[in-house]
Formats: C-alpha cells, sequence, structure tokens
C-alpha cells in the first residue's frame, strides 16, 4: 500500500462520490483510478463497455446483476 497526494478539491469530489457510490473514500478512488487506466489503454471503448468487458472478466453479467 502507498500514498498518493492529490488536491484537497479531487478529495473531496472523491469524497462525495463515495457517499454516493456507498464506497469508502480509499474504494472510490481506486475504482476511478482503474477506470481511468482502463480507458487510456482502451480508447475507443466507452465506460459501459469497459464495465462490461471488466464484469465479463469476472464471469458476471450486467442481466445477472439485475435479476433479484
Amino acid at each position: 500500500m502507498g500514498i498518493v497526494k492529490i488536491s484537497d478539491t479531487l478529495h473531496e469530489e472523491i469524497r462525495k462520490a463515495s457517499s454516493v457510490m456507498s464506497r469508502s473514500i480509499n474504494a472510490q478512488a481506486e475504482f476511478w483510478m482503474k477506470v481511468g487506466m482502463l480507458a487510456e489503454l482502451n480508447p475507443t471503448l466507452s465506460f459501459n463497455e469497459i464495465i462490461r468487458q471488466q464484469l465479463k472478466k469476472e464471469c458476471l453479467s450486467m442481466e445477472d446483476m439485475l435479476d433479484d
């Protein structure tokens, strides 16, 4: 584990988003970093395509997640 220095403004945005998404601040930051990294590596994919790709990698589908 390491320490990453970020601006106070970005930290506040992460805090707000983490509350909305029911994630810890660290989990929200990690999610944004992972999605950002995947977006840079796959510039032609949309956010939804990136998420779908990651779900498929974990053998999940969006449809499975919506079934109650």
